[in-house]
């Protein structure tokens, strides 16, 4: 695993993590680079789900193609840095703060890997939208929904990411409040996708594969904030893993 510039690290990253306080210069660069190596893999999941919405959105088969090659990297990344990670935790045998990265970068690669996952979802059903021509007029509103959805979801992840390279609890806490409005959004869609199917079952099948593709986007949603409660974890050192807001907050405050 070759070492990366890290010159774009967030200063509160080593200050709250305390990943400067080790007598080994050489761990110190180690754990940097396992933050340096999420976030790529991060970078590269979020071009996938944009990637696969627009691919869906405009009919784009060779964008959806595109999306469905490239989830190998996504995959190879996960492996990659699981083994670093492992190779790590071997050596140095981590503990307190230390332990608690390790640990949430190894939940947080699985999740940004089916997040990836979840992308291919929306290759795989644009191609055959195209095929089907679903993207004319009489389909228009289920789109322009998931279109909604989907800008919805695509800006939370940006800020999830961006408050996990900043360690940025009370953003955390912002995207994991409002966890219910992509699932709200969702059963909008769902409910309206229903009623086309009742009213023109010929398009039946184009619209399962629109609500394929907004139940893509209501798990990506779910994952984000997976990533937002190993933010509170890694800070913090509280699982706050099906636990309320309120339950939440008061976990932080004691």
């Amino acid at each position: 695993m070759t070492t990366q510039d890290n010159t774009n690290t967030p200063s509160g990253f080593t200050t709250k993590l305390n990943l400067d306080k080790h007598i080994s210069r050489r761990f110190n660069q180690e754990l940097e680079q396992v933050r340096s190596l999420v976030m790529d893999m991060g970078a590269l999941v979020e071009q996938q789900v944009n990637d696969g919405l627009s691919a869906v959105l405009n009919a784009d088969e060779k964008l959806a193609e595109k999306v469905i090659k490239r989830d190998k990297k996504v995959n190879t990344m996960e492996l990659e840095i699981d083994e670093y990670c492992t190779q790590i935790l071997a050596r140095r045998q981590p503990a307190a703060s230390d332990l608690r990265l390790l640990v949430s970068v190894i939940k947080s690669i699985t999740d940004l890997e089916r997040m990836g996952d979840e992308a291919v979802k929306f290759g795989k059903n644009a191609i055959k939208l195209a095929k089907g021509n679903f993207a004319e007029q009489e389909s228009s509103r289920p789109l322009v929904e998931l279109k909604h959805l989907g800008k919805h979801v695509s800006d939370t992840l940006n800020k999830a990411l961006t408050a996990y390279a900043q360690m940025d609890v009370a953003a955390a806490l912002d995207i994991i409040k409002n966890d219910n409005i992509v699932d709200e959004e969702f059963d909008n869609i769902s409910r309206l996708l229903v009623t086309k199917m009742m009213e023109n079952p010929r398009e039946i099948k184009n619209a399962l594969r629109v609500t394929w593709c907004a139940r893509a986007l209501e798990r990506i949603g779910d994952h984000t904030t997976n990533l937002c409660e190993y933010i509170v974890y890694l800070v913090e050192g509280k699982d706050v893993r099906h636990a309320t807001m309120e339950q939440i907050r008061e976990s932080i405050d004691n």
